[in-house]
């Protein structure tokens, strides 16, 4: 999207800015096609919902929340006494889930983190699979923090897709963020990621109208 079609925020304004804040306005991704998908953003920041139940239940601590956000699901595994350390590169994101008893460090997945080949479930949900918009990168980062027994709980999306591109967040008038990579994986393609990764999708489930997987190294799961 050009400056044309909308009026752009600053370039040095965070994209992930708009999603931050609690929603009484639409947040949108807009991708490089040009199709607009409305972010759940209100869900955020509410307590988990029966959804995100299916994926509290197949924890097992320690956890790492990867792209935290505000926090409710490494909040929620805390409350229940389950290890839980949220990451995301933003500090509102951190500041967010820490004001509310979560824990979190302001940190890509790509950075040194603490207790590496150590966490027994990883979390990639709300989408976020497509950090970095390099599926493959990720989940070879992901599973080099993985414990040899843990897992990867991933959240698809729930229609059949496969791309990477530059998108953008979107507000209110059309005002859009800068761009920045990004992955929409369905089903179908975590499963190819994972094979060719060395992985097993051992369990995958839908609830709603959302869809997930769970992978283990391939010498495990099996």
């Amino acid at each position: 999207m050009t400056t044309d079609e909308g009026e752009q925020y600053g370039a040095e304004e965070d994209p992930y800015a708009l999603v931050l804040r609690p929603a009484w306005a639409p947040v949108f991704l807009r991708l490089a096609n040009g199709r607009r998908i409305r972010m759940p953003v209100r869900r955020w920041h509410e307590p988990p919902t029966a959804d995100d139940e299916t994926v509290l239940e197949r924890c097992v601590g320690p956890v790492l929340d990867v792209g935290c956000g505000p926090g409710r699901l490494c909040r929620e595994l805390l409350s229940r006494g389950v290890f839980a350390l949220g990451v995301d590169i933003a500090p509102r994101a951190v500041a967010l889930t820490c004001a509310q008893g979560g824990l979190a460090l302001c940190r890509s997945v790509f950075d040194r983190l603490p207790a590496e080949r150590a966490w027994q479930t990883i979390l990639l949900i709300d989408g976020n699979i497509g950090i970095g918009g390099d599926p493959y990168g990720l989940l070879r980062r992901c599973g080099g923090l993985l414990a040899p027994t843990g897992r990867l709980v991933i959240e698809a999306e729930p229609e059949d897709v496969e791309e990477c591109s530059a998108v953008r967040y979107e507000g209110p008038h059309g005002r859009c963020g800068p761009p920045f990579p990004w992955a929409r994986l369905g089903l179908r393609a975590v499963h190819g990621v994972a094979a060719d990764l060395a992985f097993n999708v051992t369990d995958q489930w839908t609830s709603g109208h959302r869809r997930f997987a769970t992978l283990m190294h391939a010498r495990i799961g099996i």
